[in-house]
C-alpha cells in the first residue's frame, strides 16, 4: 500500500511497511467512492450518462467476456445487463446498501426478485475483427441504454438495448419484470407508496421489446430428451441477497445442450419465466427438450440449399457460402424448452422455466468493413 494522510486531509502517495499503522487513520470517505445520495447526470468512474431520462454506458468488451470464437458471451451480456441496472439506481441516488434496494425498501426489508426475462440478440459483440488491423487486439466498443416503467400496481419494468457505439447497429435488446420480495420472510410484498414515490418519476413508458401476448412455457418432466442432475450451487455463483445469480441459471440450462449443436448454433432469444429462488444447499436438475427432432439429420441437407436474394439484393451463392450466409438464411431457427428446479425425495420445486432459440453462426463477416 502506497497511502497516507497529508497535512490536507487528501490521501497521498508514499511509502511505508505493511505493517504501518498510519494506513488505519485515513478516513474510508478518501480511499472509497461513497454512494451517492443525490440526482447524478454524469458518472465518470463508469463512463455513464442520463439521457432523456435512460441511463447510458459505455463499455468496452473485454478478453474474459468472450469465447473461443472471440465472441461476447451470453452470460458476459447477462452480466452487463445486471451491472447497468444497478449503475442505474446508483446514479439515481436512490441506491441503500443492498442489491439495487433504494432506501425505503432497506426501511421495509425488501429486495428486488426477477419474476420474467426476455433477452432477444441480433449480433454478438467482438473481441477482435481480423479483417481491420487497427482494431486488432481491441474488444468492440458498445453502448448500453437502460431504463425504467411501470408493470402493474406493484411491479416494475427494466429494459435494455444494446449497440455498437461506432455504427449505431443495435446488437441486443431486453426487457424484465420485477417484483419485491421480503428479505426474511422470502414472500412476495406488495409496493409501498414511499417506494413508489422514489421510483416512479423515474419511469418512462417506451418498450425495448413489445410483449403483447407473451405464450406461457411448457413445464418438463423427467421425460425430457436431456437431463443434468445433481448440480450444486458453488460460493461464487450466489449474489449479494444469498441466492444464486439468475446468470448461473442460464449457464446450468446450456450445459444441457449437446456440444454438436452449439458448436453450429449460437442463441438469437431466450425467455425465463423464474418460479422461486435457489440457494447454497439446494441440488439443482437441468432438464431440456428440443421442440423439432430434426437437430442433426437436417443439417447437410440445409447446407445444400441455395437462396438467390437477400433483402432485395441479387447475390451469387458462391459469395454467400464463402461468408457462412447460406446456411445461416436457409435453415430455419430451432428452439428448446429447459427447466430448473429442485431435486428433493418428496417434491420437486421449480426454479425456472426457460426457452432458447437458436440460428446457425455466420462464420464471418458478410461484407468487408
Amino acid at each position: 500500500m502506497d497511502l497516507s494522510k497529508s497535512n490536507n486531509n487528501v490521501a497521498t502517495k508514499t511509502s511505508f511497511s505493511p505493517c504501518d499503522e498510519t494506513l488505519y487513520n485515513i478516513p474510508m470517505s478518501q480511499i472509497r467512492q461513497n454512494i451517492p445520495t443525490k440526482k447524478q447526470l454524469v458518472d465518470t468512474y463508469r463512463q455513464g450518462i442520463i439521457v432523456e431520462g435512460a441511463y447510458r454506458q459505455t463499455v468496452v468488451i473485454r478478453s474474459y467476456e468472450v469465447g473461443p470464437d472471440k465472441v461476447a458471451t451470453i452470460e458476459s451480456l447477462l452480466n452487463l445487463l445486471q451491472e447497468t441496472a444497478l449503475n442505474h439506481v446508483w446514479m439515481s441516488g436512490l441506491l441503500s446498501d443492498g442489491f439495487g434496494a433504494t432506501h425505503g425498501m432497506m426501511k421495509n426489508n425488501l429486495i428486488w426478485v426477477v419474476s420474467r426475462m426476455q433477452v432477444q440478440i441480433d449480433h454478438y459483440p467482438i473481441w477482435t475483427n481480423k479483417k481491420t488491423q487497427k482494431n486488432l487486439n481491441r474488444g468492440e466498443v458498445i453502448e448500453i441504454d437502460t431504463w425504467v416503467g411501470a408493470s402493474g400496481k406493484n411491479g416494475m419494468r427494466r429494459d435494455w438495448q444494446i449497440r455498437s457505439q461506432a455504427t449505431g447497429l443495435v446488437f441486443a435488446r431486453a426487457t424484465s419484470t420485477w417484483v419485491m420480495m421480503n428479505q426474511q420472510t422470502r414472500r412476495l410484498s406488495k409496493m409501498p407508496e414511499e417506494v413508489r414515490a422514489e421510483i416512479s418519476p423515474w419511469f418512462i413508458s417506451k418498450q425495448a421489446i413489445k410483449e403483447e401476448n407473451p405464450t406461457k412455457i411448457q413445464k418438463l418432466d423427467d421425460t425430457a430428451k436431456y437431463v443434468l442432475s445433481n448440480l450444486k450451487p458453488k460460493r461464487s455463483d450466489l449474489d449479494m441477497n444469498h441466492h444464486v445469480n439468475n446468470v448461473k441459471y442460464v449457464r446450468w440450462m446450456l450445459e444441457t445442450i449437446p456440444d454438436q449443436f452449439l458448436e453450429s448454433y449460437q442463441l438469437s432469444s431466450i425467455v425465463l419465466e423464474y418460479r422461486r429462488e435457489c440457494g447454497s444447499t439446494d441440488i439443482v436438475q437441468s432438464l431440456c427438450e428440443p421442440d423439432e427432432e430434426v437437430l442433426f439429420d437436417d443439417v447437410d441437407h440445409q447446407h445444400k440449399r441455395r437462396i438467390s436474394v437477400l433483402h432485395g439484393f441479387s447475390l451469387a451463392s458462391g459469395l454467400l457460402e464463402a461468408n457462412g450466409l447460406l446456411e445461416s438464411f436457409s435453415q430455419r431457427p430451432f428452439s428448446y424448452t429447459h427447466l430448473l428446479k429442485i431435486k428433493e425425495q418428496i417434491k420437486n420445486e421449480e426454479i425456472v422455466r426457460g426457452r432458447t432459440t437458436w440460428k446457425r453462426k455466420i462464420s464471418s463477416m458478410p461484407f468487408p468493413t
